[in-house]
């Protein structure tokens, strides 16, 4: 079953187009990594699967509407945004009251028992704690909720690197279960490569690429070579070329890594190596039309 269906899906605000005619599907127990840069309209396909935006074309979300059937959708959704929007003022023990009271299907003790592995302390206020420790309860609320979906919107940035870590390692280690779904949005896309089940990149309000990570590590191939390979290298019709300290690094899309072994050194690329590429692709074909 798809826990994510989208068909079609437009928003604009007056004369800027944020989603242009996407699809979408998302199937149950994944975990999908929506990539794009500034103004790719990432953040307006979560405002819309999480129904706090109107849209136009279809959207299913765990089988609603999400505009029309919002309230019941949020017992089964949770968000994590980019920016804390707890307030200041309430003390940690408050804030896990406010959430038994308000969420039937919070498990306090579940929260309480991620806290206990954080220097988090429940008589503490949010304006006490440091970002990180924020973004560490946020998750600790959130992971205490039986929610079918989880969506996360830039959750670690400005974050230092050893926080990032422990927020991927506690979501998947003590949240995703295989049944649960997670649809995530960073410009840290090196650090949730090994995270993610399936990645997107979203340009221009239109997606430019959808792959799963079991078919981008067997599709895709980076090799660098010597001088002397280039031209062997370039007839092989690779999909992007970047220099590094005078070598070229070639990227190819379905050609056979034996063939490419003969020509220099090969690894898989990285999600950002591809998003590069598909970018760089995209803008080239963009002008191109446009000439």
């Amino acid at each position: 079953m798809a826990c994510i269906e989208a068909r079609g899906l437009r928003k604009s605000f007056g004369a800027t187009i944020a989603l242009d005619g996407i699809d979408l599907h998302v199937e149950e127990g994944r975990i999908l990594g929506l990539i794009g840069p500034n103004g790719a309209g990432k953040s307006t396909a979560l405002n819309a699967i999480l129904g706090l935006t109107p849209y136009q074309g279809e959207l299913r979300v765990l089988g609603r509407d999400p505009w029309v059937e919002r309230d019941q959708l949020t017992r089964d959704v949770a968000f994590i945004a980019d920016v804390a929007v707890l307030p200041r003022w309430i003390r940690v023990s408050q804030l896990l009251d406010y959430a038994a009271g308000v969420h039937p299907r919070f498990d306090r003790a579940k929260a309480l028992s991620f806290l206990a592995k954080t220097s988090i302390k429940r008589t503490s206020k949010v304006r006490e704690l440091s970002k990180g420790m924020v973004t560490q309860l946020h998750l600790a609320l959130v992971m205490a909720l039986d929610a079918k979906l989880l969506v996360l919107d830039e959750p670690t940035l400005g974050l230092d690197i050893l926080v990032r870590k422990q927020f991927y390692d506690a979501l998947l280690n003590d949240y995703f279960d295989r049944n649960r779904t997670i649809v995530v949005t960073t410009h840290q896309v090196e650090e949730i490569q090994d995270v993610l089940t399936d990645v997107m990149f979203i340009n221009h309000g239109r997606i430019v690429f959808d792959c799963s990570m079991e078919d981008f590590e067997t599709r895709f191939v980076e090799v660098m070579v010597t001088p002397e390979h280039v031209a062997a290298a370039r007839a092989l019709r690779p999909i992007h070329e970047r220099q590094v300290f005078g070598r070229s690094i070639l990227l190819y899309d379905r050609v056979d890594r034996q063939q490419l072994a003969a020509l220099g050194d090969v690894r898989t690329p990285g999600i950002a190596d591809l998003f590069v590429a598909v970018m760089g692709n995209s803008a080239n074909q963009a002008q191109g039309a446009a000439s």
